[in-house]
């Protein structure tokens, strides 16, 4: 079996063609798309002697079936499964038929997504996630980079160009559709590469468009470089106007920094990016092309620039308080930010802010829900795991050195994780380390779009020596460990096919990292049972070790991005990486990024995969009280109940708790009945939902739930230093109107409202009486009415409650799951949740059973 390395591929060199031919029986051409060399090869030995003509085979064997495919690419399994086909009769090929079978059912899975896609998505608070929201009626038109992914974020753009083409497509369409206007992406880096061709196109065509652009200081998708030829905003103002344009307007996060001697074109409007969807409610309007400067650097760019003292750090940071929150998802769909997260609790769902990756945009506090609050001053608190020293030390005394893991055959280690957590750096971590052993180490990273939170994959191949390792990309089956930062680019097909089911070594990561698809679904959940179905379906369980390893890093770093090297920490000590741990912290320490973290982290990882019980103990916060039992879920149905007949107690009265715990027991009969037993489905809807519509949030509900002290503890327990408090609030009697939506807007208030609200909560008996001030608003009359509406439904459809209409009933019962908000939020999400109660009464009492059954009642 020799091998001919073409060198030339055209015009192909005849003379050593013709000499491999005259000592071979076959040749087995191997390239990738189209026959080319093939082709040649067959027409230099067309007219050989009968003896020196070989056969020529490639993209098909001489009876022409297929073996080499002409399109995608040519994998080593794709041109090993080839090459077996044409050995098999002439030696034995049973070994490798054996591994080809393996092989086989891994490449089936190549290119399969995810049970859920981890899309590429905008960073937190990045200038993107505002800019590119277009008014009521209106489209946009791609750009390129990071304007791009506008594409899938349900923001009414399509249409991307080339680099320098924005908006021109515009100008064929323009005098052929009834639509007057488009908006138009386009980045400040592009502006100045090719982009003001596309607006002087656009202006000599005489169309109607906005060009927005981003003036973001930054390339950003790129890592951040600076512009070349950057011009001011001024300047770029000064430039367009030469050009032509009828209007421009600059919107930017801190307006007030131009002053007054900022010369802007006569007629320049400055103003905040509150006003964006004002200002493009008007200029949508102007005849001929207008411009939108939008002026705020890239959230990336200032996380860097913070880190190295190049830009101010603000001491402002935003926390949610979890009960007054009502999981409604306005907060996601102002802000599209994936550092506002979700957190299970007892009482549904709730947000949380991810304070390791949050940029300090705030654009979440513009979601209408007066449950967030800005902290001023001080810092976030250091973990209780960070803290610990001397006594952490002796709980794991005796814990091993690692079993350093075998190099006999070049080791291949596959990293999935997300954009921007440092799934990168753990490849380069591992390389640097193997170079410290002496030992040959290649690395590949997959990103992508992944700098803005998408899929990440590195592949890291570490053997003896450089010379061992003849692929930097991981074979089809091939991988010898997975470190499965994020489980569902874990379960994507192109990395469950790298897992050999009896040799791959898999450590994934529970945690649910959110996808961009919760910023405007509230429901969404990751289905974390199909993800690890997916991959056990591949590995040998006892390969499998999963563990929630951001929860854990998390509480004792303080930071997210920990998690990562707590994993590496985890995978070392189980002795799954060739390499010692004492060349990983020196690795560490050289790549000189946040060192003191990350041998925390890697130490911690080490800790786990020892004692993962005592980790996780460690681990568990402290000090947060009552916070941490609203986020226990229970357990049975009697204590679903229980909690809420105490917690309606809090809310007004115990009279006003028996009239829930009434209604409750009266469903719970009724499932008893039909032999569901106290806890049926039934019973757990009216439980959790007459319980919802009952303890309504007005006036009265959020001041205690501000002043009962849990509240205070959690950011006791959360921030350290000097801190001040200020509430974001909409009070019905004092808020003003947005005057482009018309909705109440909220307003900063300070810590004097804790008084205020003190007050306030002590006044409670008060709800529902002639005296109640806030209840004759129109919201709180219908969250009363809603109580009445509710109790009459479910004791209209009791009666004839059957097993043929019982999940009817239940979807009826749990119905206020989907109330969520506060005032015109609450408003839209009712509207959708009464027309849905009307067709289940339709289907549960129109004429049928309900009716019946209320006859023979009679």
């Amino acid at each position: 079996l020799a091998v001919y390395k073409v060198a030339l591929v055209w015009p192909l060199e005849a003379e050593g063609i013709r000499k491999l031919a005259a000592e071979t029986d076959e040749i087995f051409v191997i390239e990738e798309k189209r026959a080319f060399v093939e082709e040649q090869i067959k027409k230099i030995l067309f007219h050989a002697d009968a003896g020196k003509r070989p056969r020529v085979t490639g993209k098909a064997d001489e009876k022409g079936v297929p073996l080499l495919p002409e399109t995608y690419e040519l994998s080593p399994a794709l041109v090993a499964d080839a090459l077996i086909k044409r050995l098999k009769p002439l030696t034995d090929v049973k070994p490798f038929e054996d591994r080809m079978a393996v092989i086989h059912k891994n490449f089936d899975l190549k290119g399969k997504p995810s049970p859920v896609v981890r899309m590429p998505w905008y960073c937190s608070g990045c200038p993107h996630n505002t800019s590119t929201v277009v008014p009521e009626g209106s489209r946009a038109l791609a750009g390129i980079g990071c304007h791009y992914m506008a594409m899938w974020m349900d923001r009414r753009t399509v249409m991307f160009t080339q680099m320098g083409g924005e908006g021109v497509p515009w100008i064929g369409q323009a005098p052929f559709t009834k639509e007057k206007h488009v908006f138009a992406n386009l980045g400040d880096g592009t502006y100045f590469h090719s982009g003001l061709l596309a607006i002087r196109a656009a202006v000599a065509a005489n169309i109607n468009i906005t060009y927005k652009i981003l003036y973001n200081d930054a390339v950003a998708m790129t890592g951040g470089q600076h512009v070349d030829g950057q011009l001011s905003v001024v300047d770029m103002a000064r430039q367009v106007e030469a050009e032509g344009v009828k209007k421009i307007t600059v919107v930017s996060d801190e307006p007030w920094k131009y002053g007054n001697g900022a010369n802007f074109p006569t007629g320049t409007e400055v103003r905040h990016r509150d006003d964006l969807n004002e200002i493009q409610k008007t200029l949508r309007e102007i005849e001929g092309v207008t411009i939108l400067i939008y002026d705020q650097t890239c959230a990336a760019e200032k996380r860097r620039r913070r880190k190295r003292g190049l830009m101010e750090d603000p001491a402002k940071r935003i926390i949610i308080n979890e009960r007054v929150c009502e999981g409604c998802g306005d907060c996601g769909e102002k802000s599209n930010c994936l550092s506002v997260a979700p957190v299970e609790t007892e009482f549904g769902r709730k947000r949380q802010i991810d304070q390791s990756s949050c940029n300090k945009d705030y654009s979440c506090v513009k979601g209408f829900c007066p449950s967030f609050v800005t902290v001023l001053g001080g810092g976030l608190k250091k973990p209780e795991g960070a803290k610990l020293g001397d006594e952490v030390d002796a709980l794991f005394k005796d814990m091993p050195e690692p079993q350093i893991a075998s190099l006999d055959e070049p080791f291949s280690i596959l990293v999935t994780g997300i954009g921007g957590t440092g799934v990168v750096t753990i490849g380069a971590i591992l390389a640097m380390a193997a170079h410290l052993e002496d030992k040959g180490a290649t690395t590949m990273d997959q990103t992508g779009l992944a700098q803005k939170g998408g899929a990440v994959t590195s592949h890291v191949r570490i053997a003896r020596t450089p010379e061992d390792i003849h692929t930097v990309r991981l074979s089809t089956a091939g991988a010898t460990v997975v470190l499965g930062c994020d489980m569902l680019v874990t379960a994507d097909g192109n990395s469950l096919a790298k897992i050999h089911p009896r040799k791959t070594k898999v450590v994934l990561n529970m945690h649910k990292a959110q996808t961009g698809a919760f910023t405007h679904d509230p429901e969404w959940k990751i289905p974390a049972d199909k993800v690890v179905d997916a991959v056990e379906s591949l590995c040998d369980k006892d390969n499998l070790s999963t563990l929630n390893a951001t929860q854990i890093a998390t509480a004792l770093t303080g930071n997210s991005i920990a998690t990562n090297m707590f994993m590496l920490g985890y995978a070392c000590q189980k002795g799954y990486i060739p390499l010692t741990p004492e060349a990983i912290l020196r690795a560490i320490e050289l790549n000189a990024a946040s060192v003191k973290m990350n041998k925390q982290a890697f130490l911690w990882g080490r800790r786990a995969a020892f004692n993962l019980e005592k980790v996780e103990e460690i681990s568990r916060p402290r000090g947060m009280g009552d916070l941490e039992r609203h986020r226990e879920l229970s357990k049975s149905a009697d204590e679903v109940i229980a909690r809420r007949v105490f917690s309606l107690t809090g809310y007004q009265n115990a009279a006003y708790a028996q009239r829930y715990k009434a209604l409750v027991d009266a469903v719970q009969a009724a499932d008893e009945k039909l032999g569901g037993g106290k806890a049926g489905r039934l019973t757990d809807a009216v439980a959790r939902y007459y319980y919802k519509l009952m303890a309504y949030k007005d006036e009265y509900e959020v001041a205690r739930l501000y002043t009962d002290g849990q509240f205070l503890e959690q950011i006791k327990q959360t921030f350290d230093g000097n801190i001040r408090l200020k509430f974001n609030l909409a009070p019905p009697l004092l808020a003003r109107r947005d005057p482009a939506t018309g909705e109440l807007k909220k307003t900063e208030f300070g810590g004097w409202v804790l008084p205020a609200f003190r007050v306030l909560a002590k006044l409670k008996g008060l709800r529902g009486t002639a005296f109640d001030i806030f209840g004759y608003t129109e919201e709180r009359r219908t969250e009363r009415r809603l109580i009445g509406e509710y109790k009459a439904a479910i004791e209209k459809i009791l009666p004839a409650l059957g097993k043929d209409n019982y999940d009817l009933a239940v979807e009826l019962a749990s119905l206020p799951e989907h109330i969520r908000g506060y005032g015109h939020v609450k408003e839209k999400h009712l509207a959708k949740a009464k027309k849905r109660e009307a067709e289940l009464l339709e289907k549960l009492c129109g004429a049928g059973p309900c009716a019946e059954a209320q006859k023979k009642a009679a």
